[in-house]
C-alpha cells in the first residue's frame, strides 16, 4: 500500500484535528472524510483538513476508498464504532482509552480478534523521545532491579472554564468519560504496564479537592507490579506548574525525567536543560541524555499517526493492541474503586 485512504469517525475528541493536522503533510496518506454527530463541528473539520463531510458513519465506515478509519468519539462510544469501522473490514486507531468500562473493552478485543483488522490505541507518550530512552535503560537494566518509580502526569484543564463549558465539556461527564483522572491518568498508567510490566494490585485517593466542575480533580494511586516493584502515579487537573516528571530509583543507581510533562503546567525552562539524567552506584556525577522535550503536548500527540500510518502500510508492526488497552483501562478503574471502597483493589 504506497497511501493510506483515511476517514474519521467523530471528532468529538480534539487530538483528531492534532492527527488530522500533521498528516495533510504526509505523502503517503489522503484524507477522505469525516462524520460527526455534531454537524457543525464535523464541518469545521471537514473544511479545515480537506475532507468531505458525510451525514451518516457508515458513509464513512462502509466507504470502498477508505482504507483506515480514526475513531474519536465520546470515550463511551468507542465499542459502538470501532465495531461498525472492523465490520467494515478497516484498519482503526482508536482514541484513548480504550473504553469506560472492561465490558467495552472486551467488545472491542473480541471484534478485532474476530475481523483481524490492524488497530491501535493513540497513547502518545509512547513516541515521547524521553520515555523510549526510559524504556530502553529500564529494559537494560541500567539501574539494576527496580524498587520503587513515581510518574506525574498533570493538565490543568479544570483552571479553563471554556473546557468543561464549551464543546469540550463531555470530558467531566461520568457517562461518557468516568472523570478527569480516567481521562488523564490513563496515559502514565499505559506508560507503566510499557515499561514496566502488569499490575496486580492497587490502592488509591481520588476525589474532587479544590474544585467542583467534574466527578474529580487530582487524585494519587500507589500501583504494586508483578515485578515486585512499587509505582506512585500523581495526576492532577489543576496543577499550575511542576518540573520532575518521573523518579526512578533501583537496586544500582536513579533515573530522573524533567520537562515530560504537559506544557500548560511547566514553568519557563532554562536553555540547555537536560531532560532525563541518570546516576549509579559509584559514579561522582549524573550522566544526561541529549534529547528533545517537545515544545508542548500537542507536539507529543502530533508523534501519533506516523506509526499508525506505517504500521497500516505494512512497512512496522509498532502499534498498541487492544488487548494493552485494557491493561490501562483496568489499572484507572481499579484505582477509583480502591478511593471508593477504601481498601486495596487485585488487578
Amino acid at each position: 500500500m504506497d497511501k493510506v485512504r483515511i476517514g474519521v469517525l467523530s471528532h468529538a475528541h480534539g487530538h483528531s484535528n492534532a492527527y488530522c493536522r500533521v498528516m495533510q503533510d504526509f505523502d503517503d496518506v489522503e484524507l477522505v472524510a469525516c462524520w460527526d454527530d455534531n454537524e457543525q463541528r464535523g464541518r469545521e473539520a471537514a473544511a479545515a483538513f480537506g475532507m468531505e463531510f458525510r451525514a451518516d458513519a457508515e458513509a464513512v465506515s462502509d466507504d470502498p476508498n477508505i482504507d483506515a478509519v480514526i475513531v474519536a468519539t465520546e470515550t463511551n462510544r468507542h465499542a459502538q464504532y470501532v465495531e461498525l469501522a472492523a465490520a467494515a473490514g478497516k484498519a482503526i486507531l482508536c482514541q484513548k482509552p480504550l473504553a469506560t468500562t472492561l465490558d467495552d473493552c472486551d467488545r472491542i478485543i473480541d471484534t478485532i480478534r474476530r475481523t483481524g483488522v490492524k488497530f491501535s490505541v493513540a497513547f502518545q507518550m509512547r513516541q515521547d523521545p524521553v520515555n523510549r530512552m526510559i524504556k530502553e535503560l529500564v529494559d537494560a537494566k541500567a539501574v539494576g532491579e527496580i524498587a520503587v518509580v513515581r510518574r506525574r502526569h498533570c493538565i490543568n484543564v479544570l483552571n479553563n472554564e471554556a473546557f468543561f463549558t464549551g464543546p469540550s465539556r463531555w470530558h467531566v461527564d461520568p457517562v461518557s468519560n468516568v472523570g478527569m483522572f480516567f481521562d488523564d491518568a490513563i496515559h502514565a498508567a499505559d506508560w507503566f504496564y510499557w515499561t514496566f510490566g502488569p499490575a496486580k494490585r492497587v490502592m488509591a485517593e481520588i476525589d474532587n479537592i479544590v474544585s467542583n466542575v467534574a466527578p474529580d480533580d487530582n487524585g494519587i494511586a500507589l500501583f504494586r507490579f508483578e515485578s515486585g516493584a512499587l509505582g506512585t502515579l500523581f495526576n492532577g487537573s489543576t496543577t499550575v506548574a511542576g518540573v520532575n516528571t518521573t523518579e526512578i530509583f533501583g537496586a544500582e543507581g536513579t533515573i530522573i525525567q524533567d520537562y515530560g510533562d504537559a506544557v500548560s503546567t511547566l514553568p519557563p525552562r532554562p536553555p540547555g536543560v537536560a531532560p532525563l539524567r541518570m546516576i549509579r552506584q559509584g559514579d561522582t556525577d549524573w550522566q544526561e541524555f541529549d534529547l528533545p522535550i517537545p515544545e508542548s503536548q500537542g507536539e507529543r500527540i502530533a508523534g501519533v499517526p506516523r506509526p499508525f500510518v506505517d504500521y497500516v502500510r505494512g512497512l512496522s508492526d509498532e502499534h498498541v493492541s487492544a488487548e494493552e488497552g485494557r491493561k490501562s483501562v483496568e489499572m484507572i478503574l481499579g484505582a477509583y474503586r480502591s478511593a471508593r471502597e477504601g481498601r486495596r483493589i487485585s488487578l
